[in-house]
C-alpha cells in the first residue's frame, strides 16, 4: 500500500507544478510588449529566400535575449494582391512596422497606406529618379535601398575607360510597365561621356512568359538585324531571366569575340548564393556589386554561421547556402526596428505604432552589415562604395573598387586616396580597370564591343560612283576596279591596323548626301571616297581624322597682265632711291679729286658739274671717257664700277625673270560682282557645294550650273556659259594642275572639316582609321599619294608659277652701298688732309722781303697767304681769262711765297693780284 499511496500522489504533484508553471508563465506574459512585423516579400525567388531567413535570425537573437519586447513576424507574399495584405496585416495583425517591396510600384502602394495608418514601411526599393516632394507625400516610408544612381554613373566609367560609343541596355519590363527611369539615367550618364544607347532590349515580366527562352531567342534575333554595338548592359531583371538570357545569347554568338557584358547589382548580389551552372553562364561579364567592410567582425562570422544552417535546413534543395547584400539589408532593417523599440522601453505597446516610433527609427546611426545605418530625408545618407568583379569560370573575381568623385581605385578607402592625391578630389575613369579581365569567350584582350566584319559577313563599303574628278576615286563597275587617291589611302590604312579586316567595294550613282544616309541607316557599313567633313553630316555618322584639307575656291579665267612701268619693277623704290644717291655723291666725290690737276674738269662751274655727271652716268654703262689724274679718283671709280657691275647684273636677272614669268591677271575677283550683274556659275551637283552657295553665299538657284566632269570646265568657260566655278581646295589643287595656262584661283572662303572615310556612329573602327592615317601623315606616306595623284605634270609647272618673281630690295645691296660710301669718303679725307700738309711744308723762306713785308707781323702774314691759298683753291678768277700755273721763281719774286706749291698737278689758272692789275698773257709752268 504505500507504494500505491506513492503512486497515487504523483499526478498530484505533476498537476501542482503545471499550476504553478502557467501561473508564473502568464504573469511573466503580463510583462512583455510583442510588437508585430509585417513582412513583404516574394519567398520564390532565391533573394526573397534570403531575406526571410536574414530577419528570422535577427528576430530569433532579439527575442531570445531580450526578457521585456518580443518580435512577431507576418509574412505575405508579394505576388499577391500587395494592398490587400497589408491592410490586413495592419487591421487584423496589428503590425507596427511592414518591411520588404522589392519593386517602386508595390513600395509606393504600401506607403500610401502606411501613411494613412500611420504604420512606418521600410522599403527594399528606391525609385531611379527621386520623386519631388517625396518626404511630404510618403512622410512615413523609410528608404533601405539606394536609389541606383551611383551604380548608373559607374556603368558609364566603365563604358568610358574602354572607348565604347554605343551600348545595348536590356532590361525587364516591371509587372506594372516601366523602368522605373533607369533608363533616362544611363541615356544621361553615356552623354557625359561621349556615348550612347543604340538600342534598348525590353523584355516581358518573367512570370508572364510561358516560353522564356523562345521570346528571349526572338528579342536577340531583332538585336543581330537593326544593331552593330555588342555591349549589353542589363539594368534590371531577375535572375532567372537573366540565365536565360545568357543562354541564348551564348547560342547566337554574342556572347564571346568581340562582345562586352556588364550586369548590375541585383544579379551580382546573387552570384555568392546562386548555383555554379548558372555562374558559368555569365562567364566573361563585368558585374558591380556593393562593397562592405564588416566581413572580419565578430558579429558578421555569427549571422554567417546562423544563415548557411538556418538555409540549409529550410531549403535543402538550394546548391549554395551563402548570403549577399539582401539578406544583410534585411538583417539591419530589423535592427533599426529593434533599437526604436528600445529607445521607446518606457512606452506601451499602443504608443509604439505613433510618430514617436518613425522618429526613432529614422534617428538610428549605427554601424550595420551592409554598412553605416544612417537616414537623412528618409533616406540612407551614407554613399556607397562599388566593387568591380569579373565572372571567371563558376565563380567570379574582385577586380576594382569605384567611389564617387573618385572614379576607379585599388583601395575602398577615401582617406588614403585623398592622402595619395594631396587632399582633393581626383577623378581619373579614362584608364582601364586594374586588375586582368577573362571577356567573354575567354579573350583576354580587351573587346571592341561592335560587330567586327569576317570573311562570311564582310565590311560592306560604299564608294562614290560618278566623281567629278577621277584622281580621287576612279570607278569602273564592268571590271569591279577601283582606284584613285582616296583609294590608295585606304589600302595604305589597312596596313597599319594591325588586325585582318574583309571588306568589299559597291559604286553608289547618287549624291554625297545620300550615301552619308545609307551609312546611317545601316545599308552601308562605311564610305571609301572624296567626303568631305561637315556639321550636319555628323548627326548622323562618325569621320575619321581628315586626310586632306577642304575649303571652297572660286576658279576664274585669266589674262596676261601688262605695265608700262615695267622696267621700275626689278628694284625697289627704296633701292632705287639710295642708287640714285649713291650715284650723286660718287660724282661729287669725282668731281672735287680731280678739278685741281685734270683739264677736263676745269672751266667754269657748268661746265665742271655737266662734266662730273656725265662721267658718272657713263660709267654706268663703262662708257666714260675722261683721263683720271689722281690715284685716289682710281680708287673710288674701282669701287664703284663694281657696284655698278653688281647692280646692273642683277637688274638684267630680275627684269629677265618679270618678263619670262608670265603673270595672269583673273577676270573675276569679286563674288558680290557676279551676283550684281546676275551671272552663272559652275560646280559640283552631286556635293554639298551647290546647297552652300545657295544658302550660304546666297547665290540664285537658277544661275548654279550643275557640272559632272572635270574635263567640261574649259569648254563652259569658252562657251561663257559660266563666268566662275566653284571648286573644294583638293580639286582646286587638280584643275590648276591640269589647266594651268588659262585659269586661276582667286578666292578661298570658310575652310571646312576635309576629306575625311565615313563609319556609323560609335564604331571603333573609325578610331583605328583615324590613328592610321595619323601615322600616313607623320611618315610621309601621305605626302608621297599627293606628289603621285595630285602633283602637276613637268610641262604645266615648267611653263607657269604661282609665284611672281620680287622686286630686289635695298637689304641685298646695303653692305654694297656702304663699302662704296666708305671708299669715297676715306678717299675724300685723305686728299684733304694731303692736301693741308703739303702747303705747310711749302711756306716762303723769309728772304727779298720788302719793307713793308718787313714790318708786317707773323700772324698778319700767315693769314694774308692762307687768304690768297683759299681764293686761287677755289678758282676765284677773272671771267673769260685762264693762265697757266708758272714757277713763282721764274717770275717775280714778290710773289713767290703766295704761288709756291709742291704739287706737279697740271693745271690752269688766273687769277688777279694787287702786283697784276692788268691781264697776264698765258704761261704754261711746270711745277718741279
Amino acid at each position: 500500500m504505500p507504494f500505491q499511496q506513492r503512486w497515487f500522489l504523483f499526478p498530484v504533484l505533476i498537476f501542482f507544478l503545471l499550476i504553478v508553471s502557467y501561473g508564473y508563465g502568464a504573469a511573466e506574459a503580463n510583462n512583455i510588449n510583442v510588437t508585430g512585423v509585417g513582412l513583404i516579400i516574394d519567398v520564390n525567388t532565391r533573394i526573397g529566400k534570403e531575406e526571410k531567413i536574414a530577419i528570422e535570425i535577427a528576430a530569433q537573437n532579439y527575442n531570445t535575449t531580450s526578457k521585456t519586447h518580443k518580435l512577431s513576424l507576418y509574412i505575405k507574399d508579394s505576388t499577391i494582391r500587395v494592398t490587400s495584405a497589408v491592410e490586413d496585416m495592419i487591421r487584423e495583425k496589428k503590425v507596427k512596422v511592414i518591411i520588404g517591396m522589392h519593386t517602386w510600384h508595390e513600395a509606393a502602394l504600401v506607403a500610401d497606406i502606411g501613411g494613412q495608418a500611420h504604420v512606418p514601411v521600410i522599403s527594399f526599393a528606391a525609385p531611379a529618379i527621386t520623386p519631388p516632394l517625396m518626404p511630404l507625400r510618403w512622410p512615413f516610408l523609410i528608404q533601405m535601398a539606394r536609389n541606383g544612381s551611383e551604380q548608373i554613373k559607374c556603368i558609364a566609367d566603365i563604358v568610358h575607360a574602354y572607348n565604347w560609343k554605343r551600348v545595348i541596355a536590356i532590361y525587364e519590363d516591371e509587372a506594372f510597365g516601366g523602368d522605373s527611369g533607369k533608363l533616362a539615367l544611363l541615356s544621361e550618364a553615356l552623354q557625359h561621356v561621349s556615348s550612347e544607347v543604340e538600342y534598348r532590349l525590353v523584355l516581358p515580366p518573367f512570370s508572364s512568359l510561358s516560353d522564356p527562352e523562345g521570346v528571349v531567342h526572338e528579342e536577340l534575333v531583332k538585336v543581330l538585324s537593326k544593331t552593330q554595338s555588342r555591349v549589353f548592359i542589363v539594368l534590371e531583371s531577375s535572375l532567372a531571366m537573366v540565365t536565360h538570357l545568357f543562354r541564348e545569347a551564348k547560342n547566337l554568338r554574342l556572347v564571346g569575340g568581340e562582345s562586352a557584358w556588364i550586369i548590375p547589382e541585383s544579379i551580382t548580389g546573387l552570384l555568392d548564393s546562386v548555383s555554379n551552372s548558372v555562374i558559368s553562364s555569365m562567364e566573361g561579364a563585368l558585374g558591380i556589386k556593393t562593397y562592405y567592410s564588416e566581413e572580419g567582425s565578430s558579429e558578421y562570422k555569427d549571422f554567417h554561421a546562423q544563415f548557411r544552417k538556418m538555409y540549409r535546413t529550410e531549403y535543402p534543395e538550394e546548391d549554395n547556402s551563402d548570403h549577399g547584400i539582401f539578406a544583410l539589408r534585411a538583417y539591419d532593417s530589423i535592427r533599426i526596428v529593434i533599437q526604436a523599440i528600445e529607445r521607446m522601453a518606457g512606452n506601451t505597446s499602443s504608443n509604439a505604432s505613433s510618430p514617436e516610433m518613425l522618429h526613432n527609427m529614422l534617428s538610428s546611426n549605427f554601424s550595420g552589415l551592409s554598412g553605416n545605418i544612417h537616414f537623412e530625408g528618409s533616406q540612407l545618407s551614407d554613399t556607397p562604395i562599388l566593387r568591380i568583379v569579373n565572372v571567371v569560370g563558376k565563380r567570379y573575381k574582385e577586380i576594382d573598387f569605384w567611389i564617387p568623385d573618385f572614379g576607379f581605385s585599388m583601395s575602398p578607402l577615401k582617406e588614403k586616396i585623398e592622402e595619395k592625391n594631396g587632399s582633393r578630389n581626383f577623378n581619373d575613369t579614362t584608364n582601364a580597370l586594374v586588375g586582368p579581365i577573362i571577356w567573354p569567350g575567354n579573350l583576354r584582350q580587351t573587346p571592341k564591343g561592335w560587330e567586327m566584319p569576317t570573311q562570311a559577313k564582310p565590311l560592306k563599303i560604299g564608294v562614290p560612283g560618278r566623281t567629278t574628278f577621277e584622281r580621287f576615286v576612279k570607278v569602273n563597275t564592268n571590271q569591279n576596279f577601283y582606284d584613285g587617291f582616296c583609294i590608295q589611302i585606304f589600302l595604305k590604312v589597312l596596313d597599319l591596323l594591325g588586325y585582318d579586316l574583309p571588306y568589299k567595294f559597291e559604286a553608289y550613282n547618287g549624291t554625297y548626301n545620300d550615301l552619308v544616309h545609307h551609312v546611317y541607316n545601316k545599308t552601308y557599313d562605311a564610305i571609301i571616297g572624296d567626303m568631305t567633313i561637315l556639321a550636319d553630316r555628323l548627326q548622323y555618322v562618325d569621320f575619321t581624322l581628315p586626310y586632306a584639307e577642304s575649303g571652297l575656291a572660286m576658279i576664274v579665267p585669266t589674262k596676261p597682265e601688262g605695265s608700262p612701268l615695267m622696267f621700275t619693277k626689278p628694284f625697289t623704290r627704296d633701292m632705287w632711291l639710295v642708287t640714285a644717291a649713291i650715284l650723286m655723291y660718287t660724282m661729287l666725290i669725282v668731281w672735287f679729286l680731280e678739278r685741281q690737276s685734270n683739264p677736263e674738269f676745269s672751266g667754269p662751274w657748268k661746265n665742271q658739274m655737266s662734266t662730273a655727271l656725265w662721267f658718272t652716268f657713263s660709267s654706268l654703262f663703262f662708257a666714260h671717257r675722261e683721263k683720271i689724274y689722281s690715284n685716289l679718283t682710281r680708287l673710288v671709280i674701282i669701287v664703284w664700277l663694281f657696284v655698278v657691275l653688281i647692280l646692273t647684273s642683277s637688274y638684267t636677272a630680275s627684269l629677265s625673270s618679270m618678263l619670262t614669268v608670265q603673270k595672269l591677271q583673273p577676270n573675276v575677283t569679286d563674288i558680290e560682282w557676279l551676283k550684281r550683274n546676275n551671272l552663272k556659275i559652275g560646280c559640283d551637283g552631286d556635293s554639298f557645294v551647290r546647297k552652300y552657295l545657295e544658302n550660304v553665299l546666297n547665290f540664285n538657284p537658277q544661275n548654279i550650273v550643275n557640272i559632272s566632269s572635270e574635263d567640261l570646265y574649259p569648254g563652259e568657260f569658252k562657251s561663257n556659259h559660266i563666268a566662275a566655278a566653284f571648286l573644294e581646295l583638293p580639286y582646286e589643287k587638280v584643275f590648276l594642275n591640269e589647266y594651268c595656262k588659262g585659269y586661276t584661283a582667286t578666292i578661298r572662303t570658310n575652310r571646312f572639316g576635309g576629306l575625311g572615310f565615313v563609319f556609323p556612329r560609335g564604331s571603333p573602327i573609325a578610331r583605328d582609321f583615324s590613328e592610321a592615317i595619323l601615322k600616313l601623315s607623320e611618315n610621309g606616306d601621305t605626302k608621297i599619294l599627293e606628289d603621285e595623284w595630285l602633283t602637276p605634270p613637268d610641262k604645266c609647272s615648267a611653263n607657269i608659277t604661282s609665284n611672281e618673281p620680287e622686286s630686289l630690295s635695298l637689304q641685298s645691296f646695303g653692305i654694297l652701298y656702304l663699302i662704296s660710301f666708305a671708299t669715297s669718303t676715306i678717299c675724300l679725307l685723305l686728299s684733304i688732309v694731303h692736301l693741308i700738309i703739303s702747303r705747310h711744308q711749302h711756306q716762303d723762306a723769309p728772304k727779298g722781303k720788302t719793307p713793308d713785308e718787313k714790318s708786317a707781323t707773323p700772324d698778319e702774314e700767315s693769314a694774308w697767304k692762307e687768304a690768297v691759298k683759299l681764293v686761287r683753291d677755289f678758282y676765284i678768277r677773272n671771267p673769260g681769262t685762264t693762265a697757266t700755273l708758272v714757277d713763282i721763281s721764274d717770275t717775280t719774286e714778290d710773289t713767290s711765297d703766295v704761288n709756291e706749291c709742291s704739287s706737279r698737278w697740271e693745271f690752269t689758272s688766273t687769277f688777279d693780284t694787287p702786283e697784276h692789275l692788268q691781264d697776264s698773257p698765258p704761261a704754261e709752268i711746270e711745277m718741279q
